[in-house]
């Protein structure tokens, strides 16, 4: 596995890293991590099925295999990868299976897409030890799994939270959590 990726759009010199995960309903994942410094781009998108090119409708049929996930394109140097999972696992449920709220179906289940070996490791030490600590009444069912093709969702999806904040998923569901997250994550956030 790769130890690193470059992006073509990193200011130079910057070698910028990848994280996919998914924590059930993308629009909430890509607000939340788009929020932290560090992160150049959280990108909406489907990964771990067996369609290429999946539609959001054929993923949330629940027959390709795909999780709604979220592609983060960050800066090492400014929020580490550790830093990462701290944030994907207390922005959702990781003891429900294949289930956030009432969003149902293997598409919102909690996954984390491991890019490197390094990733993999941290992935599942903070599994392990989240699942010792009794920070949960049930086990931790968060799938690791190798990142395998990443398929950008459709443009509709893409900041879906920031360009519709009235709509009534994103005032009910995402705001509440998004205010939750940036109190536990202040300092973290992007000034």
């Amino acid at each position: 596995m790769n130890t690193q990726s470059v992006t073509a759009d990193s200011p130079a010199g910057t070698i910028l890293e990848k994280a996919t995960f998914g924590t059930g309903c993308f629009w909430c994942t890509e607000a939340m991590f788009e929020t932290l410094d560090g992160v150049q781009s959280a990108v909406s998108g489907y990964e771990g099925g067996h369609v290429v090119n999946p539609s959001y409708k054929a993923v949330c049929d629940g027959t390709t295999g795909h999780a709604e996930c979220v592609e983060v394109t960050y800066d090492p140097r400014k929020i580490t990868y550790a830093e990462l999972l701290q944030a994907f696992f207390r922005s959702h449920d990781p003891t429900t299976l294949n289930r956030q709220g009432a969003d149902v179906g293997t598409q919102y289940r909690s996954v984390i897409f491991y890019h490197t070996d390094e990733q993999k490791r941290l992935a599942e030490t903070a599994k392990t030890e989240l699942d010792k600590s009794g920070a949960y009444d049930r086990p931790i069912v968060t799938e690791i799994s190798p990142a395998t093709t990443f398929y950008q969702a459709e443009a509709y999806h893409q900041h879906y939270f920031t360009q519709n904040p009235g709509q009534g998923y994103c005032a009910f569901v995402i705001a509440p959590k998004l205010d939750k997250f940036r109190k536990v994550f202040a300092e973290k956030l992007k000034a």
